[in-house]
């Protein structure tokens, strides 16, 4: 009986504390930069971020893919600001068509969860027409991995077809911090 008084209270001061660490967390972007490195592939008609409130920004994104691309490979960098965006956290080589048949990447899974209710890049191979990210902003809870606080920027560089070069890079800053003093 004891033990069973003392499991509940544990479960229940975890829920408490776990509940107002979400409200001490800020989770939001800070910046944004599309560039399209060949125009006849893919061209950018909006790139930009809107403030909402203090703790809630949104981003949207809208890109036409001119051709129909089979073939589209992401290669993502994840850095740190330190003096400056230096040093990567992370880097990888994501096949974007195979991700979306099978998501086999963790890294990769958790990006695309973060964004994919607010998108109709939800589809496998081809991607053709109008891809739009419409009202996209971050949510803490979805973040299944610890982070540190700080600020960082998510660097995809776009590979589409059989090219060598890159055809677009979309670099994404955003702030973390979580304040554990506030969550009392």
């Amino acid at each position: 009986m004891r033990s069973e008084l003392m499991l509940c209270a544990c479960i229940g001061i975890f829920l408490i504390l776990n509940l107002n660490v979400n409200n001490a967390v800020i989770f939001r972007f800070t910046n944004v930069v599309c560039e399209s490195h060949n125009k006849s592939w893919v061209l950018w008609q909006n790139c930009r971020l809107k403030a909402i409130s203090r703790s809630k920004v949104i981003l949207n994104m809208n890109a036409t893919v001119v051709y129909p691309a089979n073939r589209v490979k992401i290669h993502l960098k994840l850095y740190k600001k330190a003096n400056g965006f230096k040093p990567w956290l992370l880097e990888r080589n994501v096949d974007a068509c195979r991700f979306m048949r099978q998501q086999y990447d963790p890294i990769m899974k958790i990006v695309y969860g973060l964004f994919k209710d607010f998108t109709n890049v939800n589809h496998t191979c081809p991607y053709m027409g109008s891809q739009i990210v419409k009202g996209f902003y971050l949510r803490p809870e979805l973040l299944t991995l610890p982070f540190p606080t700080g600020d960082y920027m998510l660097a995809m560089r776009w590979y589409f077809g059989m090219s060598a070069s890159p055809t677009a890079d979309t670099n994404v800053s955003f702030s973390f911090v979580e304040d554990l003093l506030k969550s009392t």
